[in-house]
């Protein structure tokens, strides 16, 4: 019995430190239940992408709530160095939806 519990022990905090993010690299998150959208409508280029440079000002993507499109900004500074939404996926509340790195 020691030796699951020492196994299930060892797992988490290998996971943790993989984890472990630079300070310098922030999460945009969902703030609400929705749906995922990348760009305003198919025919159109995203608002984000991996490499374009934001400002707290600056929508990062749309989350459909309720039939309500609502804008989300960036709420920080920084190059987008990650998507971590596909479009139309449904996201939760806390969600990661993009990695910043606000030292660029």
């Amino acid at each position: 019995t020691s030796t699951v519990s020492t196994t299930t022990t060892e797992t988490p905090a290998t996971e943790t430190a993989s984890d472990v993010t630079p300070e310098h690299i922030v999460l945009i998150k969902s703030p609400m239940v929705g749906t995922f959208y990348s760009k305003p409508n198919p025919n159109s280029d995203p608002y984000s992408r991996v490499g374009d440079h934001v400002d707290p000002t600056t929508t990062v993507c749309i989350i459909e709530a309720m039939k309500v499109f609502n804008d989300i900004p960036a709420e920080v500074s920084g190059k987008i160095v990650a998507v971590l939404a596909e479009d139309e996926e449904p996201v939760d509340v806390g969600r990661p939806l993009f990695k910043v790195d606000t030292s660029q």
